[in-house]
């Protein structure tokens, strides 16, 4: 097994896809730090401390897996880890030329930090937590996407703002 590796998100909320990705991750590195950035740009529809309590219950079961907040620069927050590594999921085509950008940047920002990138399941490869978000206000079944304390929280979240 290798180092710790970072693996960051807004993670809003958490999905099966999310949680196939970590334990893809674990399968590689011997632990795995789930970084939940506070990015209040995306204004998220969970505060950061209900994002990490979602991910800290639906990894609970994975030992060496740790579930943090950070706010700034994720490459800043790796090199405070000891970390000299990312995990980025790549679904589609269309998430490649962005996280590629990313990638980029922080590598010419630190150099010290790699990205490497896993994709999920093929089952998971369409699941994004926007599109989780705009089909749970529409009443969707969820089940099948998200565990199943997450679809009942966001459910209750997005009926709490209506």
């Amino acid at each position: 097994m290798c180092q710790a590796a970072i693996y960051p998100g807004t993670f809003d909320p958490v999905t099966n896809g999310h949680i196939d990705l970590i334990k893809r991750a674990h399968e590689i590195f011997s632990e795995v730090i789930v970084a939940v950035a506070a990015n209040p740009s995306k204004k998220p529809l969970f505060d950061i401390k209900e994002r990490v309590a979602m991910l800290k219950k639906a990894t609970a079961g994975l030992k060496g897996v740790e579930v943090v907040d950070f706010d700034g620069l994720v490459v800043d927050f790796a090199r405070k880890q000891k970390s000299k590594v990312l995990v980025r999921g790549i679904r589609m085509i269309s998430d490649f030329e962005y996280e590629f950008q990313m990638a980029l940047t922080n590598r010419k920002i630190a150099g010290d930090v790699e990205t490497i990138f896993l994709m999920p399941h093929e089952s998971y490869s369409y699941l994004s937590s926007k599109l989780l978000k705009e089909t749970a206000s529409l009443g969707a079944d969820l089940s099948s996407f998200v565990p199943d304390f997450v679809e009942k929280a966001l459910k209750e979240k997005l009926s709490a703002k209506k």
